[in-house]
């Protein structure tokens, strides 16, 4: 990998990122379209930490009053921060069994597939669109229930196939229940932060639920060779 490829790869995060569009499915796109060799899951994993950073940042008051009820209710006291803890953790749960689904049934080799990217981002574009026509504007976050979390972790699970925008489904799940646009972007980017967390760590651990052991020690030879070349770069 060249520090020109690291560069673009990481611009094109920073941007999509944020956006209703996958961010893992452009950075597949990214090698694809100019000829590069693919980089890759775990400088995919890598470069989304520094936008998990971006989230803690910007919503680092809802951060903290989401740990601060957490946090209470180990004493007892349920408070609306401390549901909205419970309902994050709950939600993350069906991405986790979703990724070790399409691990254990030996479906990884689709998550790198130019088609599939193509086809799920048309696709759940046009859901979006439908969502915002037709869904209410009546819910904020504080009316958050766990069914209606759990179904938007339902969606989130989705997004473990590239194309699928995590934040574009989460909100378009959102949208179809009746949040408001703000509220539901809000929620989607709160529960991005253990999956993406917990997409970063296992690199480290056991491996991401959707890694073969061949893309891993791909991944893991492409990082040595670019931690070699770093020290003689002109950056």
């Amino acid at each position: 990998m060249t520090i020109e490829q690291i560069i673009v790869i990481a611009v094109v995060q920073g941007i999509t990122e944020f956006l209703p569009i996958s961010s893992s499915g452009h950075l597949i796109l990214v090698p694809y379209i100019l000829h590069w060799p693919d980089q890759g899951q775990f400088v995919d994993v890598m470069v989304h930490v520094g936008t998990l950073f971006a989230i803690l940042i910007y919503f680092w008051r809802d951060v903290w009053r989401i740990t601060l009820g957490g946090m209470e209710l180990f004493k007892g006291k349920v408070t609306n921060d401390g549901k909205l803890a419970i309902y994050i953790v709950l939600a993350t749960i069906p991405a986790v069994a979703f990724g070790l689904f399409l691990k254990k049934f030996g479906f990884g080799d689709l998550e790198r597939s130019v088609t599939i990217v193509a086809w799920n981002t048309v696709l759940y574009g046009l859901l979006m669109l439908v969502a915002d026509m037709v869904g209410p504007q009546v819910r904020t976050l504080e009316k958050m229930t766990l069914g209606s979390a759990m179904i938007i972790g339902v969606a989130q699970a989705l997004a473990l196939i590239p194309g699928t925008s995590r934040s574009g489904v989460t909100m378009t799940a959102a949208r179809f229940l009746g949040f408001t646009r703000p509220d539901a972007a809000r929620f989607s980017f709160l529960l991005g932060i253990p999956a993406i967390a917990g997409a970063a760590c296992s690199p480290w651990a056991k491996r991401s639920p959707l890694a073969t052991p061949s893309q891993w020690m791909r991944s893991t030879a492409r990082y040595s060779r670019f931690s070699q070349v770093w020290p003689r770069s002109p950056f």
